[in-house]
């Protein structure tokens, strides 16, 4: 039953654009579930899927990904951040494209956002109920990679991308009470993570945070375990998987509009083709 399914959205910065072509064939579908939750760019895409306005991820991501102001060495050099974090979560949905809050507030949908708290480096999730009008502040907060944003501070914690703590929040979907849930990954099937090099530079950058150094350096076992969870969990059939069917060409930091492009009609496609299978998963 629909109303018993949880929709889960992994994350990947520019990536995130094969899930925005999912979820704009979904819009064309008017399918909806009843509970949402997601990390870092998952989050982003689910919250204009949710305000139900076609289109605006594409316009936000493959549009504007070209836009210095948007992502380039110019933000990181002014403001020491790649993505231009103002502009992205103030001035496109305030003003450039705005965002339709009212009917976002107004979906009977849970939408659940995921985050790290940087001094325990353990999950925080956020649902309506907890940022009611802070919504962009939870997704600011749950986008802000480390050493490319700062740490956002929120409800008396300092927080950075939920991607570090909890990359593919499935654990917390069940948790919340939906035994069956569809996963939108943004890796192709076989992607493992590699452990970080870079711990020594983790420890100059965060020397107050312990709990992120910790979730930083376990970030790639976190996330081959979730798979290889995943893995089992789709086996006995609680959960419906949606990755990329083709190789990625596209990288976290992507800016070419046409590699862009061209992935996010790859994940309309994927949905399009997975519908018969996700309809069947619901009504079972």
């Amino acid at each position: 039953m629909l109303s018993q399914t949880g929709l889960v959205l992994e994350g990947g910065g520019m990536r995130g654009v094969y899930t925005a072509g999912i979820l704009e064939y979904f819009l064309e579908e008017e399918l909806f579930f009843p509970y949402v939750i997601g990390v870092s760019a998952g989050a982003c895409n689910a919250a204009s899927y949710l305000s139900k306005q076609k289109g605006r991820n594409k316009t936000v991501t493959v549009e504007y990904a070209s836009d210095p102001r948007y992502i380039s060495w110019k933000n990181y050099f002014k403001n020491r951040q790649f993505f231009g974090m103002d502009f992205i979560f103030d001035e496109i949905p305030n003003q450039h494209v705005p965002y339709h809050y009212d009917v976002f507030y107004s979906s009977p949908s849970e939408f659940v956002v995921g985050t790290t708290d940087c001094l325990t480096g353990m999950p925080v999730y956020f649902n309506k109920q907890d940022y009611g009008k802070d919504l962009l502040t939870v997704l600011r907060a749950s986008s802000s990679l480390p050493f490319i944003a700062p740490e956002i501070r929120y409800q008396d914690k300092i927080l950075l991308d939920g991607g570090i703590s909890d990359p593919i929040p499935i654990k917390k979907a069940q948790s919340d009470g939906f035994t069956k849930n569809i996963v939108i990954l943004t890796r192709n099937k076989g992607y493992l993570k590699k452990p970080s090099k870079f711990h020594f530079l983790v420890d100059r950058k965060y020397p107050n945070y312990k709990g992120l150094r910790q979730s930083l350096r376990s970030r790639y076992q976190i996330y081959n375990d979730t798979l290889g969870y995943l893995e089992k969990e789709e086996k006995e059939g609680n959960v419906l998987i949606i990755r990329p069917s083709e190789p990625l060409k596209v990288g976290r930091m992507e800016r070419n509009p046409l590699r862009l492009e061209e992935l996010y009609n790859q994940g309309y496609r994927d949905a399009k083709a997975s519908m018969d299978k996700i309809y069947s998963y619901i009504e079972e």
